[in-house]
């Protein structure tokens, strides 16, 4: 059976080596594309291939046909747009190939749209942050009159953004230039902030949020239809070197339970949370694999492997191990060539 993962983010080649290793009886071919050649999953995939550069997403969604009609693709695994691929598995499977896609169109959409995300979401067991969206100065004023007095510390962030790019606490002592200086990550100074917002006009939409605070969780989750196949939780160490602690919190995972249900999850995907005051927090939804996602399958499942067993042959034929709660992982960094 021959399986595509396109370009996506770097934890792809864990991915790829998770699958490789667990399939002992070689049932799986795996191919993997990008538009650089040096890519380190490169070497683990079986095949490798170019993809082009400069497409946008209507075209990008037909070259991905093409390639799965030439290669004889049996199961697409996207990363690349694959919000717009989600909306094309008919023609996909018109060629005889099945597209691994992590919720419906709709559902992706509002899932990377923060603002959207949180204003639907109704998650006893771990609620949002308060927030307030403002895309010009005078909406970041009003949303920090509002907020302000009911919280200590107040943060920022794009609504559609990855990889907390954006995402600033917001500090009402220091200069920005202080921040910088002092080493101090992810600040930026309030009057900086404002004189900043009043130079752009208007912008993209962003959020006003109360900070949290707390211990910060990972949760790498396997779904098939919303039900929650899945999951490992991991707790972020505040202590540089410390690694992650396994810690399989029961309304952590009562709660990624209820997310996979309400927006009918798929495949592999992550959620995030955060603490304040001791109760967990829902900070987001992420709908690929996680950066993480090697740490959380050392404590037993091995999730990329169990979403592409599961999808093929029913999640009946799919073994998923105990998690070793309390255990304490981390990653290492090791050298290797490139192609």
């Amino acid at each position: 059976m021959r399986v595509w993962y396109n370009r996506t983010f770097s934890s792809v080649y864990a991915a790829i080596r998770l699958v490789r290793a667990a399939d002992t009886a070689g049932r799986f071919t795996i191919i993997h594309s990008n538009a650089n050649r040096h890519t380190p999953a490169a070497l683990l995939a079986h095949e490798f291939h170019r993809e082009p550069v400069g497409l946008e997403s209507t075209a990008y969604v037909d070259w991905c046909l093409e390639f799965c009609r030439a290669q004889r693709i049996d199961i697409f695994v996207p990363g690349r747009e694959a919000t717009a691929l989600a909306a094309h598995h008919a023609r996909f499977l018109e060629i005889g190939t099945r597209v691994l896609s992590a919720a419906t169109p709709a559902r992706l959409q509002l899932i990377h749209d923060k603002a959207g995300f949180y204003a639907e979401t109704r998650l006893p067991q771990a609620p949002v942050a308060e927030f307030r969206r403002f895309e010009d100065l005078a909406g970041f004023d009003a949303a920090w009159a509002e907020l302000r007095p009911r919280h200590a510390k107040l943060c920022i962030k794009p609504s559609h953004g990855i990889y907390g790019i954006g995402f600033a606490v917001v500090d009402e002592e220091r200069s920005s230039a202080a921040l910088l200086l002092g080493g101090v990550e992810y600040h930026i100074g309030y009057h900086d902030l404002r004189r900043g917002l009043a130079e752009l006009g208007e912008f993209r939409t962003m959020l006003l949020m109360e900070f949290l605070e707390g211990h910060e969780y990972s949760v790498d989750c396997v779904g098939d239809g919303g039900r929650l196949v899945a999951a490992v939780a991991r707790r972020k160490l505040g202590q540089a070197g410390a690694g992650q602690l396994i810690d399989m919190r029961p309304e952590i995972i009562e709660a990624t339970t209820q997310l996979a249900a309400d927006h009918g999850l798929n495949g592999v995907f992550n959620v995030q949370f955060r603490e304040a005051n001791g109760k967990p927090r829902l900070l987001e939804i992420n709908p690929r694999m996680s950066g993480g996602i090697g740490m959380a399958c050392a404590a037993g499942p091995n999730l990329p492997w169990i979403a592409l067993k599961g999808f093929a042959d029913g999640f009946d034929t799919v073994e998923v191990p105990p998690v070793a709660n309390g255990m304490r992982v981390a990653e290492v960094a090791d050298a290797l060539e490139l192609p």
